[in-house]
């Protein structure tokens, strides 16, 4: 979808530029921005630095998961937005329809409420920023947060406002199936397989939880630091199939870390192999492209 324009003085380039990188900055001194700002002046006023504070603000918690939310933060950048299709300009990031039900109630979703709720008292605090925009900046707040990139978010996304407008379920990646299925996943939204097997970079954060996906464990032993060690380990480690009453995944000799099946296919995958390697012999080749691929994402 091509971005829709509103006019800007060079003055909001000090609010609505927090965390853009050069090139976004240089399209916002044009007057181009993600999706437009209806009212002219409107950037200008506002402050989404401040809106980024306060979200870094909220992601330590000793007593959540890991000790932060950062994580789940990402999630939901993440699902928010790859449910677009360029085949009828339906879901991605415009939208936060994941407010109403069905999206909301997705099994791909579960958990999402946690990410949602927390972010309630921000959007109270800035009732002036979009829930579509919130719910993306948050997420490339977080990856900085963590150690990772700075992500290229430029701002004006709105909001739908009723379920009718949430596009049908089933459109997020399914763990347990293999590299065409992630394909034709990553197709529909027009991304490629680098930025598949970079996107998939992201699960060096978090943690999957038997009451949400069914998966249990974490992918890396420090799982709220944003880093390459994800497929690091990918390439390092011995993984075999875990004997438990669950569903499909893969475990170290430890017994600490697991692999979901879609994370072997980056390795066994031909085509996808080469990224995967490539990212695990250089962090900052890793963090170029995941940082691209991620904004992408987040503007679809």
């Amino acid at each position: 979808r091509q971005l829709k324009t509103a006019r800007v003085g060079p003055s909001s380039l000090r609010t609505v530029g927090y965390g853009v990188g050069a090139s976004s900055m240089a399209l916002l001194a044009q007057g181009f921005l993600c999706r437009g700002i209806a009212e002219e002046g409107k950037a200008e006023a506002f402050d989404y630095g401040a809106v980024k504070k306060a979200v870094a603000d909220k992601l330590d918690d000793l007593d959540y998961d890991d000790g932060s939310y950062g994580p789940v933060l990402v999630r939901l950048a993440w699902h928010s937005s790859g449910t677009f299709s360029v085949f009828d300009n339906t879901g991605g990031s415009c939208g936060a329809t994941m407010r109403f039900q069905p999206e909301a109630d997705d099994p791909a979703n579960a958990g999402l409420d946690v990410a949602r709720n927390l972010l309630e008292p921000i959007k109270a605090q800035f009732p002036e920023i979009s829930y579509s925009d919130l719910w993306t900046l948050a997420g490339c707040v977080a990856i900085e947060e963590l150690g990772g990139p700075q992500i290229d978010w430029i701002p004006g996304r709105t909001d739908k406002k009723c379920k009718h407008c949430c596009p049908p379920v089933g459109r997020l990646p399914d763990a347990s199936r293999n590299a065409d299925h992630l394909r034709a996943v990553f197709y529909r939204m027009g991304l490629s397989d680098q930025e598949i097997v970079a996107l998939s970079g992201a699960h060096v954060l978090g943690r999957c939880h038997t009451n949400r996906s069914g998966y249990d464990g974490p992918w890396v032993r420090s799982p709220t630091t944003f880093s390459n060690e994800y497929f690091k380990r990918l390439h390092d480690t011995k993984w075999t199939i875990r004997e438990w009453n669950g569903p499909l995944q893969y475990q170290n000799p430890e017994n600490d870390l697991m692999m979901l099946p879609t994370d072997l296919e980056l390795i066994r995958d031909p085509i996808f192999a080469p990224y995967a390697q490539a990212y695990a012999n250089d962090q900052d080749l890793f963090f170029k492209d995941f940082a691209a691929a991620f904004k992408k994402l987040i503007e679809l």
